[in-house]
């Protein structure tokens, strides 16, 4: 599409951006700029080396206030987008979309400055390799390097080029992972000693880790409370509620609307980046489920179900599909786009809106210096228990509860009238695949069938939509077009889910779907050399690099998801290739596990079931489920559930139906214990 502006000096300025033809949000919003954009595809690749041009690939994703910063002062600038058109081809990369693409460029940045983040912008050299990169830049700082390198591309294109071969070697040695030949040895007190480690960077004023930005890292503290539960470590299980109670009292956690922010900017969980991302919610809400079984703090039932509230009313789709993001930013009431302007208060707005409420309310969330922002805005913070706060204002818990609905009310209505953040309405397998486990968990636990219907709702979805006929996944669902090869993340996270709704359900059709999707994956991802799963296809077009995912970040990484799902299905289908490649895998990481223990928190929960009793709990007969559900009533981490209410050829279920009874198996390493009949037995040979 040619697109034609003027420039600030009145001057007529064409170009052509072509992505008002693609679906993105993200890349949507940068249809309208000055720059020649174009989306990352062959026709741009070929272009780049047909005129041997440098690449300008720009990375970020809709929901991403500094992204929008830079576009604002850079990429709808028409000085700007001169320099970068005369002399660059300009690719636009939605990072929720391309994650491979992300993952390439992101380890090529931080191999160049030690760091990365979003926005993402580097210089390629036309066959894509990188030689120059960062995150954000001022408009000066931006044009400054374009024409440098420029200058050095066109005088002396060999420095570039010998530059771009070294680092292409360090980016292919990054994520290099070795087979491990020496016999897998996993021990209980490998997994203590590393949690020692971890600890001398625990806050254990605010919860979290030592640090002025708080990222929540769900399962860091989903292990930590795991380990400490199974332990009787008290002291680990203080610091997790700690945490999660931290995070429920802080910012990010939306008091009005339910669900989560990405992250905080200072140490006690205040003022959150004010984007909501899919992923973060999904895993807390699994998080705060399982921290509610263990403590029953009501605290934590009132987030899962806020949370879902959140996700009902505002990140899903009609046919049960969840959108990716709510945006950081919003208009303000003068039309001004600005971060977090659609969650701030000022104390007249909440004087105004709650009346004689005022002053118990600003108690209670802080709109006092505790709870200031900036620009006379407050973020609402709680600082202390409901108990202590009732006693303090003699109140009783029926009144509290009252109030807290009504205030909530209140500042929900008023705050609808204001401009909403934008929706990024793009449809993730993975993501979406993390959000049906969050609700499978909070089904599990809080017994509400509503949840487990919205999971099934959206496992039909991913079955109707995203699964090809031959037997793969796609990534992506937007404007009713399924699209994009599928990465290791969308099966990992989709066998997951599936073997958990398994659990719940008794649903055959979920545990068969996530045995073939890991055959799938076998055929198409994994590496025979060192046993590990690569993040794209080999049906993919290749890259710089082919990475290989496996330490554990905001989201699990794809390889322990998919270790932990195979060395289930090990147990399911009596398969001993899926249990030595899960071993393998776990083997493999191990050795790098010790020394950076949070970026492998999956991988140590995975090593628990290998250093502990793991079990197998076979429930057969008509009430097998009524059964299911009493025993969900307690946490058991370390085990997993088959079940039918019929005669059944899975192994674990063979020749164990009987008529008029519902008998309970439980086994570790196919040795059963005699079947009982009751839950409160079974689960006194589980504690045993």
């Amino acid at each position: 599409m040619n697109c034609k502006g003027q420039s600030q000096k009145n001057m007529s300025f064409k170009y052509t951006n072509n992505l008002i033809n693609e679906s993105s949000p993200y890349l949507l919003q940068h249809a309208h700029n000055p720059v020649n954009w174009q989306a990352w595809n062959d026709t741009a690749l070929k272009q780049a080396k047909k005129e041997e041009k440098l690449i300008i690939i720009s990375v970020g994703y809709s929901a991403c206030h500094w992204c929008h910063v830079m576009e604002h002062e850079s990429f709808e600038d028409i000085e700007v987008a001169k320099v970068m058109n005369d002399n660059f081809i300009n690719i636009k990369v939605d990072r929720e979309e391309r994650p491979d693409i992300d993952q390439v460029y992101m380890n090529a940045v931080q191999l160049m400055t030690g760091q990365g983040g979003w926005p993402m912008n580097v210089i390629a050299l036309p066959d894509g390799r990188p030689v120059w990169g960062g995150t954000y830049f001022t408009k000066d700082q931006w044009v400054k390097a374009l024409k440098q390198i420029q200058d050095l591309y066109t005088k002396n294109p060999e420095k570039l080029i010998e530059y771009a071969t070294k680092l292409e070697q360090g980016i292919k040695t990054l994520d290099v992972v070795s087979l491990n030949t020496n016999a897998p040895k996993f021990e209980t007190q490998f997994i203590t000693k590393s949690i020692e480690n971890w600890s001398q960077d625990f806050d254990w004023k605010y919860g979290g880790t030592k640090r002025t930005q708080k990222f929540m890292m769900p399962n860091n503290y989903h292990f930590l409370l795991r380990h400490a539960y199974q332990n009787k470590d008290k002291k680990l299980q203080d610091f997790v509620n700690l945490t999660l109670t931290q995070i429920a009292y802080g910012g990010v956690y939306d008091h009005v609307g339910g669900g989560f922010s990405r992250y905080s900017v200072d140490e006690k969980w205040h003022v959150p980046h004010f984007e909501k991302m899919l992923y973060d919610n999904a895993q807390l809400v699994s998080l705060y489920a399982d921290a509610y079984l263990i403590t029953k703090d009501e605290l934590y039932k009132e987030v899962v179900s806020e949370t879902l509230e959140f996700i009902k009313n505002e990140m899903t789709t009609s046919n049960g599909a969840f959108y990716s993001s709510l945006d950081a930013d919003s208009d303000t009431a003068e039309g001004k786009l600005e971060e977090g302007a659609y969650y701030v208060w000022t104390k007249e707005e909440l004087k105004t809106i709650l009346s004689d409420d005022f002053k118990l309310f600003s108690d209670y969330y802080n709109v006092n210096s505790y709870g200031f922002w900036e620009h006379k805005n407050y973020v609402l913070i709680r600082d202390e228990t409901e108990e202590d706060f009732r006693k303090k204002h003699e109140l009783s818990k029926a009144d509290l509860n009252s109030k807290k609905k009504n205030w909530k009310q209140l500042l929900y209505t008023e705050r609808s009238k204001r401009s909403r953040p934008r929706l990024d309405d793009k449809t993730l397998t993975s993501w979406n695949a993390l959000m049906l486990k969050g609700y499978v968990d909070a089904y599990r636990v809080l017994d509400n069938n509503d949840y487990l219907n919205s999971a099934k709702t959206n496992a039909n979805f991913i079955i109707n939509n995203q699964l090809r006929e031959d037997g793969g996944l796609n990534h992506s669902f937007k404007d009713n077009k399924s699209t994009i090869n599928g990465y290791l993340e969308d099966y990992a996270t989709t066998i997951e889910a599936f073997i958990s709704l398994y659990e719940v359900s008794l649903d055959e059709k979920w545990l068969t779907t996530a045995r073939d999707l890991a055959n799938y994956s076998l055929d198409h991802f994994f590496d025979d050399t060192n046993k590990m799963f690569f993040f794209t296809s080999n049906e993919d077009p290749q890259l710089v690099s082919r990475n290989i995912e496996y330490r554990d970040n905001v989201i699990p990484a794809s390889n322990s998801i998919m270790a932990k799902n195979l060395l289930k299905l090990s147990h399911y289908f009596d398969n001993v290739h899926f249990y030595k490649t899960a071993t393998s895998m776990l083997n493999n990481v191990s050795p790098e596990m010790q020394d950076y223990p949070s970026g492998f928190s999956n991988w140590f929960d995975l090593m628990l079931n290998y250093t502990q009793p793991y079990y197998e709990v076979a429930i057969v007969g008509e009430k097998a489920k009524t059964k299911l559900e009493e025993l969900n009533n307690v946490y058991i981490p370390n085990k997993l559930i088959i079940g039918s209410t019929t005669e059944n050829n899975l192994p674990l279920l063979k020749n164990r139906f009987v008529d008029d009874k519902t008998l309970i198996y439980v086994c570790v390493n196919k040795a059963c214990k005699l079947p009982v009949s009751e839950v409160n037995k079974a689960l006194e040979l589980l504690k045993n």
